[in-house]
């Protein structure tokens, strides 16, 4: 028969082994050792505080396991050391990047989309801008949204099909309303309630958007799909904080003519990303609203279409606004907010903000900040020119690498986030798109048309815009130019820097790289 030991001893602090091998740790809060010459040893521990008074008489092994006299030991909050061995409540989350490689996390019920983000920027080293969001996709539907920052991604997964997933990319555009609310809110699209002509200062235009109290409303023709048809109709809709109504009288907003689409509450917005043609869609300007409790039934959808960009901008913005109110604010406001005790982990080094980027005049023995912008441009002339320099002096003193300088400078740029490769020209519009039509998103790509030629595309007033840098050899050796000469660069990189300094040609500088992580 086995014998049973206790150990107990006065200054006896605490009997643990960290090897698995050693001490099997079980649910009920026993430790058992393994066998050894056909005994078993029961271990029971002895907090540093506290000790047995008195010994317990030996049982048989027999008999009921012995009662675990230091049941808080146990416990996640008494034993930070045991609390592993306690049922987990964590849920396997799986993302998608824009390569369409996967990426498995477990993550906690409790996790919002900006910390799984979060955890996806320090896994894969990528730099983190705060621009970086959770995609809910919808493959059959067509359709996906950006999830907002405080949303809880298990709640959400729990809302979705089997064939939706989420995808983890880059979107600038996220709270571009906070900067410039003009550019979102046309003020033929903004009426106020409370105001008996209808006008408001531009500096309450948000004020009154988060403040709960106030009666904002957005107005408009939009196209409507009908439900079961591939008809559409067009119709004069009225976007409140109770839901979004349409009239059924012409404009006429007077209750007896207004007509409930759907509320704000249990929906959410998405884009449309199948384009016109499936749906038969007059403009390519579409969107939907999605009961949030609705998988994979079309039927259930209010397809609708707006007239231009910066139209559906509106709409799609309000929505959000007037739904989440002031908890979109407070997540644009505290960026780097995040559970402490959910990750546990420190974050890359942030990127430098566009706005430190200035020109400036380092002739004399300190530096000053170039404001006379026609100085500020003959000064980034004369860079151009000392680049052109730097390179042609390393032409002449040759190099002992097996590459050579002017080789160099045509692949160099392959190594940089914001170059694309050969990518068609419709693709480029779509990853614009995608990461938000703000001013100064770009990205560089070959050229379809010439080989030897490469494509900036660049987004400004929403609008998608593509100039051509054109190679140009002088005295021997190759450079760049998107201005017919008059500005050169001896590689695609000097060139980015140069225009992310300076507007030169360009509708505005170049702010923000489109970017494709891969997990």
């Amino acid at each position: 028969s086995s014998t049973l030991f206790h150990l107990f001893h006065p200054t006896l602090h605490l009997v643990y082994s960290t090897q698995a091998d050693t001490v099997l740790l079980l649910n009920n809060g026993h430790m058992h050792a393994p066998h050894h010459h056909q005994h078993h040893h029961h271990i029971v521990c002895v907090s540093p505080c506290r000790c047995l008074q008195e010994e317990q008489q030996l049982r048989p092994a027999s008999l009921p396991a012995i009662p675990n006299p230091f049941p808080e030991l146990c416990s996640p909050a008494g034993s930070p050391v045991l609390s592993p061995i306690q049922i987990s409540d964590n849920h396997i989350v799986k993302v998608w990047s824009e390569d369409g490689a996967g990426k498995v996390v477990e993550i906690p019920a409790d996790m919002t989309a900006r910390d799984v983000c979060q955890l996806l920027v320090y896994k894969s080293h990528c730099v983190d801008d705060n621009a970086w969001t959770l995609v809910e996709h919808h493959p059959v539907l067509g359709l996906e949204r950006c999830l907002e920052d405080h949303e809880l991604v298990v709640q959400v997964q729990a809302s979705m099909s089997s064939d939706s997933k989420f995808l983890f990319r880059k979107n600038y555009a996220k709270y571009e309303f906070f900067r410039n609310p003009l550019n979102f809110f046309p003020e033929q699209m903004v009426a106020w309630c409370q105001e008996s002509d209808g006008s408001i200062p531009p500096s309450q235009l948000l004020q009154n958007f988060l403040n709960s109290s106030s009666c904002p409303e957005i107005q408009g023709y939009l196209h409507m799909k009908e439900p079961g048809r591939k008809s559409w109709k067009k119709l004069y809709m009225f976007l409140r904080r109770s839901g979004l109504y349409y009239s059924t009288k012409g404009t006429s907003k007077e209750p007896r003519h207004l007509q409930l689409l759907s509320d704000l509450e249990d929906s959410n917005i998405f884009t449309i990303i199948t384009g016109r043609k499936l749906h038969n869609a007059p403009t390519d300007y579409q969107f939907c609203i999605k009961p949030s409790k609705v998988r994979s039934d079309c039927k259930a959808l209010k397809m609708l279409c707006a007239e231009d960009e910066q139209s559906r901008t509106c709409w799609m913005t309000a929505f959000r606004l007037l739904k989440y109110g002031i908890v979109l604010y407070q997540s644009y406001n505290v960026p780097q907010q995040r559970k402490a005790n959910v990750l546990p982990f420190s974050a890359p080094v942030r990127s430098v903000s566009e706005n430190s980027l200035v020109a400036m005049d380092f002739s004399g023995q300190t530096g000053r900040i170039i404001d006379n912008p026609v100085e500020a441009q003959s000064a980034a002339l004369e860079e151009g020119q000392t680049w052109r320099k730097r390179g042609q002096r390393m032409n002449v003193l040759g190099s002992p690498s097996p590459l050579h300088p002017s080789s160099l400078s045509t692949v160099i740029h392959r190594t940089q986030v914001w170059f694309h490769g050969r990518i068609m020209r419709e693709e480029a519009h779509k990853m614009i798109i995608q990461q938000g039509q703000v001013d100064g998103l770009f990205l560089l790509r070959d050229s379809q048309s010439n080989p030897k030629a490469f494509v900036l595309t660049l987004c400004h007033h929403q609008k998608i815009k593509h100039f051509q840098i054109l190679p140009c050899e002088e005295d021997g050796q190759v450079f760049f130019s998107l201005d017919d000469g008059a500005t050169k660069f001896t590689d695609l990189i000097h060139l980015v820097e140069f225009y992310q300094l300076n507007r030169g040609v360009l509708p505005c500088k170049l702010k923000h790289p489109c970017t494709a992580v891969a997990l």
